[in-house]
């Protein structure tokens, strides 16, 4: 196995089995300060009262912007790929952990 020169600038990102795995989420809650986004991902069930949040990610302001940009950019890419995703209405779920945002 030859290694790869690394080009100036270049970042190494490592990536074990474990996180390679993923975490399976169908909600996201957002919540932001003055400085910082924070994101809380959590799978929930249909018909259980209860769930965990699975992972939490902070991110900067300018951070979270690029991610959105990121985002909207592979969504475009895979639409233009595999067709329009369609936004089904989800019912409210009875969450209150103050100013947040959904997706």
């Amino acid at each position: 196995m030859s290694e790869q020169k690394q080009q100036p600038g270049q970042i190494n990102i490592e990536l074990d089995e474990k996180t390679a795995e993923g975490t399976y989420s169908n909600l996201a809650i957002i919540n932001h300060s003055a400085s910082e986004f924070v994101v809380d991902f959590v799978s929930i069930m249909p018909g259980t009262p209860k769930a965990k949040v699975k992972s939490r990610i902070v991110l900067t302001p300018q951070h979270a912007k690029r991610l959105l940009k990121a985002l909207g950019e592979n969504i475009h890419r895979f639409e233009s790929a595999h067709g329009v995703i369609s936004d089904t209405e989800q019912p409210p779920l009875p969450l209150s952990f103050g100013p947040a945002g959904q997706a």
